[in-house]
């Protein structure tokens, strides 16, 4: 579908709406190159290296409990004024009931920091959970944490466009909806169009079921496309297509007024490479809108 065509779409569609300008945070791996743990300083220089390439103050992070990273990167994030989504792993009870007891535990202390807690990351589209089950947890999470913290979940975008989480509508007071037009093969003159397809498939079903555009809280919760690694399907990764994807889709959803993380702030190298739904092997080791070590692969100022 062609990007004129998708804005038209958007234009007409009934219950979608954005304010006047959206915010741009990052997803943040705890991590470092090497695949060792970051430490707090780490996490400084990180929020430093945000601030000074993207002017962006909020990012999110996947698993509380994993490599301590709710308790280090807190302090850090008070120290650079920035806000932190902190993400509960649900998959396992083991992981569950630590990355509880993480954000738990260190949310009280830096509440003002806390800017909304994830149970889950793609675990509906996985099949890990239905809607019902997920709902069961957020629930969970939220008796936990108490009154003054959204707590929610990250999916990809299809699965709140079919359905399968209208169980959490009522429940969840933030929703994160994931979208990669490079997962999906498409070739980079048709990336942006197919980004905001899916994106406004998804807000606009969520927001029908929920009765209105102010009900629930949405974000892209992660869109990207990488500088290097192998071609998947007809999508070509690449420094200039990387770049091109970041100025037409990303920038041009928070222009227009939606809330946006961009995947990922920094390349992880550790990473083991990925397996598509078509069962080839693709890179994920360059996703990062900056190197490693910190610097910026291109303007990231929207």
């Amino acid at each position: 579908m062609r990007f004129s065509t998708i804005l038209s779409a958007a234009a007409a569609a009934g219950p979608i709406v954005a304010s006047a300008a959206g915010t741009m945070g990052f997803a943040l791996g705890n991590k470092n190159a090497a695949g060792e743990c970051k430490t707090g300083d780490d996490y400084k220089a990180d929020f430093a290296a945000l601030t000074k390439e993207t002017g962006t103050k909020i990012v999110r992070i996947y698993a509380a409990s994993d490599c301590d990273v709710a308790q280090l990167i807190l302090p850090a994030a008070k120290t650079a004024g920035f806000q932190v989504i902190l993400g509960i792993w649900p998959d396992t009870d083991e992981s569950f009931q630590a990355d509880k007891a993480a954000v738990v535990e260190n949310a009280a202390k830096y509440k003002d920091q806390v800017y909304a807690v994830t149970v889950g990351s793609e675990s509906m589209y996985r099949g890990n959970f239905t809607g019902t089950e997920l709902k069961s947890k957020i629930q969970d999470v939220k008796s936990a944490v108490g009154k003054g913290i959204k707590v929610g979940t990250a999916d990809s975008w299809n699965k709140y466009a079919d359905g399968t989480a209208d169980a959490l509508i009522g429940t969840a007071d933030i929703l994160l909806c994931n979208a990669f037009s490079y997962w999906q093969g498409q070739v980079l003159s048709n990336a942006t169009g197919s980004f905001y397809d899916d994106i406004f498939q998804a807000f606009g079903h969520i927001q029908e079921v929920a009765g209105g555009t102010d009900k629930i809280e949405l974000w892209v919760g992660e869109t990207g496309w990488p500088t290097g690694g192998d071609m998947y399907q007809h999508a070509q990764p690449g420094l200039k297509e990387a770049e091109t994807f970041y100025r037409q889709a990303v920038c041009g959803m928070v222009d227009w007024g939606f809330n946006v993380f961009f995947f990922e702030a920094f390349d992880e190298q550790w990473k083991p490479k990925a397996i598509g739904e078509d069962g080839s092997v693709a890179d994920e080791t360059s996703w990062g809108a900056m190197t490693s070590d910190r610097k910026a692969k291109y303007n990231l100022k929207c």
